[in-house]
């Protein structure tokens, strides 16, 4: 399984686009396409120089762009929630499928930052990585748009978490420095210091922390509360309120 990020909107939003190769047979995915004048290029690039077999865009919520999108890709599976537009296919929660030869995708539905929300286990081998869109990012989450903190709190502490803890995670945008700035004022442990340390010397930290990285119960402290539900709640409301 062969991975390349594609950043866009590079000091704005910080998105991420993915696309997702099975190295033997050359069938490949984009993931989460949002900004088409950057993705494009470098598609038609690896299509016409024989690298990819392009097969279908796999979205993990839906976009602003998602027209857009289909303008660009003419004639590609749509894969994703059940509000992207022109979705030609939305897998049931832990349904699976495969790219090319060798890589296994399982579909893992997480409703919150949007209600279609879905991240996305791919397992090649023992490579395993989750494209996690705007639900988890590197030591954060995404805001609950469309749901509770109750979806979210199942989304990351019951479906994500229960994850291999060596699956590595890639998020839809870059916000890892941001999110640092507000765990320094919950949490001193070691774990967040060398996220801090990482964060400041690699501008991109994406696919370089795992599921197990994500997890420290020593930030239920910060908030003064017990339930798991209102943990979740209050993190966001202090994080929003920074």
């Amino acid at each position: 399984m062969h991975i390349e990020s594609i950043p866009m909107w590079t000091g704005s939003s910080n998105n991420y686009a993915y696309l997702v190769v099975d190295e033997k047979s050359k069938d490949a995915v984009i993931i989460d396409p949002a900004n088409p004048p950057e993705v494009a290029p470098i598609l038609k690039d690896q299509i016409d120089s024989g690298k990819i077999n392009l097969t279908a865009i796999i979205n993990t919520h839906h976009l602003r762009a998602d027209g857009e999108q289909l303008s660009q890709f003419k004639g590609l599976s749509v894969i994703g929630g059940k509000d992207c537009e022109a979705v030609t296919r939305t897998p049931k929660h832990e349904e699976t499928f495969k790219i090319g030869q060798d890589i296994s995708v399982k579909a893992l539905h997480t409703p919150c930052h949007t209600q279609d929300s879905i991240c996305w286990l791919m397992e090649d081998g023992d490579d395993r990585v989750v494209f996690t869109g705007d639900t988890l990012f590197i030591g954060g989450c995404g805001r609950f748009f469309e749901g509770t903190a109750a979806e979210m709190h199942t989304a990351l502490n019951k479906t994500l978490a229960a994850l291999p803890d060596d699956t590595k995670v890639y998020p839809g945008h870059e916000y890892t420095k941001q999110n640092v700035k507000f765990l320094t004022t919950v949490l001193q442990t070691e774990p967040v210091k060398k996220l801090e340390s990482f964060a400041e010397n690699n501008k991109q930290t994406q696919g370089k922390f795992t599921i197990g990285d994500e997890k420290d119960p020593a930030v239920q402290e910060a908030t003064g509360k017990t339930d798991a539900v209102d943990v979740m709640g209050k993190l966001r409301e202090m994080k929003n309120n920074m």
